[in-house]
């Protein structure tokens, strides 16, 4: 067990980043971030900040000559970097498991080994010819296999022709996936510590909206999909043999429910913990990272997630004192500079004890932003 007044190294710099700085100075943690941004707002929040690359094997050794374990903000930090890291110091979750996540081929065939439901699915690469079973999964997604996120690296496909140029495009390997009839997207955020022991927060369902997280519902209060959401990510985890935090994306499809992708870490959909729940996300991943009890049980209030993204910003700022006015609202911004479209500059979360006052409140919240009604 790792205990207060103990250094955390964190790698990767952004919002996720700087709420487990957040989190961890809670508990009395110090934490070192290791991130190339100079203008890092996880970097910014932390007591001490490397900028450096993550391949910068004098600035790793110099964050593991400072930490007692380490954990990750995002999966794309080179698993090689975490295998040395690994050397030196814990680190969770391990480059094994991460190294797994990064990659939608390794990901994909991982699940099926698992027995784990998945959408029909092929990998394919630019510069071989398309396989016939390929026409089977039309309609489809094209994603890039690796570093691909909130809708980046994909395209939609209706035929051969657009898979062609779609798959020219992408210059890179990908995996084409069967457009499903969804009957709703849903996620589970878990922890595992290095004891065994596992805490997970409750299902949340999500609404996107070209790819990009638009809402959040936490709980979703789905009993019988809870059950199976948890049961499928106990198998994973034990499958990985994993320590940290780990969200699981599904797909419900005739009643099923399938996975969509596995994040090593806290994710978008779980931010309604940090006002709604006695122990966040974030609060887990530290908890998990240093071996502390984990709760048995997380109860959360309703609550409804809003992301806000740059474009909101396309008119001049946020009215945020009308936002402010309203009950139940939480306000979130990340400390970003500037708001491009797309960029995930902030989230509002609303919360109250009653679903039909958190329903008002996300419908003005929603007007006041110009958002359309969810």
């Amino acid at each position: 067990m790792i205990v207060p007044p103990a250094t955390l190294g964190m790698l990767g710099g952004g919002q996720l980043g700087r709420y487990f700085v957040m989190a961890a100075h809670r508990l009395g943690y110090k934490v070192v971030v290791l991130d190339p941004d100079p203008a890092s707002i996880a970097g910014a929040a932390a007591d001490h900040h490397i900028v450096a690359p993550y391949d910068d094997h004098a600035a790793l050794h110099d964050l593991a000559s400072r930490c007692a374990a380490i954990s990750c903000e995002f999966e794309n930090v080179p698993a090689a970097t975490l295998a040395l890291l690994e050397k030196h110091k814990p680190v969770r979750p391990a480059a094994s498991a991460v190294r797994i996540c990064q990659d939608r081929r390794e990901e994909k065939a991982f699940l099926r080994g698992a027995d784990i439901p998945v959408a029909p699915h092929l990998a394919l690469l630019p510069e071989q010819p398309i396989p016939a079973q390929a026409s089977a999964l039309l309609p489809a997604i094209l994603k890039t296999a690796r570093e691909g996120y909130d809708g980046k690296g994909q395209w939609q496909v209706g035929n051969l022709d657009e898979l062609a140029s779609a798959l020219t495009a992408s210059g890179v390997p990908c995996v084409l996936e069967k457009r499903l009839a969804l009957e709703g997207e849903f996620a589970l955020t878990l922890a595992r510590s290095p004891s065994g022991a596992i805490s997970a927060l409750p299902l949340v369902e999500n609404w996107h909206s070209s790819g990009i997280l638009d809402q959040t519902r936490s709980p979703a209060n789905v009993p019988a999909l809870e059950n199976e959401a948890k049961g499928i990510a106990e198998r994973l985890i034990a499958a990985l043999n994993y320590v940290g935090v780990l969200t699981v994306e599904f797909f419900l499809v005739e009643g099923r429910l399938l996975v969509n992708e596995l994040a090593p870490r806290p994710h978008n959909s779980g931010h309604p913990s940090l006002d709604n729940a006695a122990c966040s996300q974030f609060e887990l991943q530290v908890r998990a990272l240093c071996d502390l009890p984990l709760p048995e049980q997380i109860a959360v209030r309703p609550a409804l997630l809003i992301n806000l993204l740059g474009d909101l910003w396309q008119n001049g700022t946020p009215d945020w004192a009308a936002l402010l006015a309203l009950p139940g609202l939480h306000l979130h911004l990340y400390g970003k500079g500037e708001p491009r479209p797309g960029r995930k500059m902030g989230h509002i979360t609303v919360t109250s004890d009653e679903w039909s006052t958190v329903q008002e409140t996300c419908r003005q919240t929603r007007q006041l932003l110009g958002l359309a009604p969810r």
